[in-house]
């Protein structure tokens, strides 16, 4: 038997519909909720930079606050006829629901896998310009290890 998906797991959660330029979420705003995509497109935003779009069903919206205890980091609008699930208390979602927890930690194991191997590539093709080299030096150990003071940094 399969694990249930997000969108199986979220499905007795407030409905809220968005329309085509509706703002989700707010960059800065206080985080704590969960968003699971129903239908329709989101597109993520961080200082006026488009991060991604999201269009698959189940997909997950507000975890990195709620993970991290932060506000929000980046804008979330519809750009189209959305439907999302709202879950007030992410934390004690999760908590609740080991089987969402999992989903969330691949999910973002997969970002950063993802997000190394870029780091990792565009070091490569800029190894002959040492200031940009250095710059994804220290993304890299970002994404790794959490930053150039965390001890087990190289």
């Amino acid at each position: 038997m399969a694990a249930p998906t997000l969108a199986e797991l979220a499905w007795s959660q407030p409905l809220r519909t968005l329309e085509a330029g509706d703002v989700l979420i707010t960059e800065g705003s206080p985080g704590g909720m969960l968003y699971v995509l129903e239908s329709g497109r989101l597109v993520v935003e961080r200082d006026g930079v488009a991060l991604a779009t999201l269009t698959e069903p189940g997909a997950l919206i507000g975890e990195m606050s709620v993970l991290l205890g932060t506000d929000n980091s980046a804008d979330v609008r519809a750009i189209g006829p959305s439907k999302v699930r709202e879950i007030r208390d992410g934390m004690a979602f999760l908590q609740s629901q080991p089987a969402a927890l999992l989903q969330v930690a691949t999910g973002l194991a997969t970002r950063l896998d993802n997000t190394s191997a870029i780091v990792v590539r565009l070091q490569s093709e800029h190894r002959d310009r040492p200031e940009q080299h250095s710059i994804f030096t220290r993304l890299a150990a970002s994404l790794l290890y959490g930053g150039p003071g965390d001890p087990n940094a190289p």
